[in-house]
């Protein structure tokens, strides 16, 4: 799906090379499909070794990878009759936050989610994923509509934060997020979060609220960002590493301190290696969860929530 290489990918990349080297020279010279049927295992070796040592910053390198799946592409593989809602009602629309009412299964749902885009006119149409204070109200807006009728909410968070800018300080962009939290809290109806690649900072937040969430196996989620930490404490920010790794961003710290419920398991090098894969695991977690959460009356949902909020880091 992606020409993107990591610096620690790059021994993978080495042999990926010489094999697809070896696919052009094999039509005419078959004697050589042996040798990369052994090389295809080779990396295959490889890519489970190296991808089962990451270091947290490493596996923040891979939630920010440019090819790694995001929303939409999510929404196309996962649901049916996608109908994007746009807007506010206040100021305007925000592309870097989509949301909409599809089908899971023949359950209608409301999506919500980040969206970063992929080439440079769309990452500048979508500001990098970066909402203004518009995006988390239309949010607020769906959010209020699924409660109407009792459709679950589910949030795909992707985002390196809320966009910091004067235009966005100027137009209430913590009274939007801190607006979300409260309605979230105690929204009447499901709400089910997949931090799907980079949760960052209150932008991540303001989509996080929710009676499970989940985190893909390389996601993370962090009150800032290893480099604005790093420039904070130590005044680098070639320490975002360190910070990475003092703040427990990966989903394993997350899970252990009670931040995420469940890790879904990434296919081997990655969710950009295989959108389908992952789209599939995702999806189960999904309706098993909204299968688990169907359970409990509304007074106990909402009290479950408050409770395991509560419990966060105890």
């Amino acid at each position: 799906m992606t020409v993107n290489i990591l610096d620690f990918e790059k021994p993978i990349a080495e042999v990926a090379e010489k094999i697809a080297a070896l696919q052009l020279a094999a039509s005419d010279n078959p004697e050589l499909l042996p040798k990369i049927d052994k090389l295809k295992s080779k990396k295959a070796a490889l890519t489970k070794k190296i991808y089962s040592k990451l270091t947290t910053w490493q596996k923040v390198q891979v939630a920010r990878h440019p090819g790694r799946p995001h929303t939409l592409d999510f929404i196309e593989r996962i649901f049916d009759e996608f109908e994007e809602l746009h807007g506010d009602r206040q100021f305007a629309d925000d592309a870097s936050l989509v949301g909409g009412i599809a089908k899971l299964e023949g359950m209608p749902v409301m999506i919500i989610g980040h969206e970063k885009g992929r080439d440079t006119e769309e990452k500048i149409k979508r500001n990098f994923g970066m909402p203004q204070p518009e995006g988390y109200r239309k949010a607020k807006r769906l959010m209020q509509l699924a409660e109407q009728f009792n459709m679950p909410v589910i949030t795909f968070i992707d985002t390196a934060g809320a966009y910091p800018g004067v235009e966005g300080e100027e137009r209430g962009q913590s009274e939007a997020i801190a607006r979300n939290l409260a309605v979230m809290s105690s929204l009447k109806t499901k709400i089910l979060v997949v931090v799907s690649g980079e949760g960052g900072s209150g932008g991540a937040l303001a989509l996080g609220v929710g009676d499970h969430v989940a985190i893909l196996e390389y996601g993370t989620y962090s009150v800032a960002s290893p480099e604005a930490c790093a420039s904070i404490v130590w005044r680098e920010s070639d320490k975002a590493p360190q910070a990475a790794e003092a703040m427990k961003v990966g989903a394993n710290d997350l899970k252990k301190i009670g931040i995420v419920d469940e890790i879904i398991t990434e296919p081997i090098g990655g969710a950009h290696q295989d959108y389908d894969t992952i789209s599939a695991s995702i999806k189960l977690s999904l309706l098993t969860n909204i299968a688990e959460l169907s359970k409990f009356s509304q007074e106990e949902l909402l009290q479950r929530r408050y409770q395991r909020l509560l419990k966060i880091g105890a």
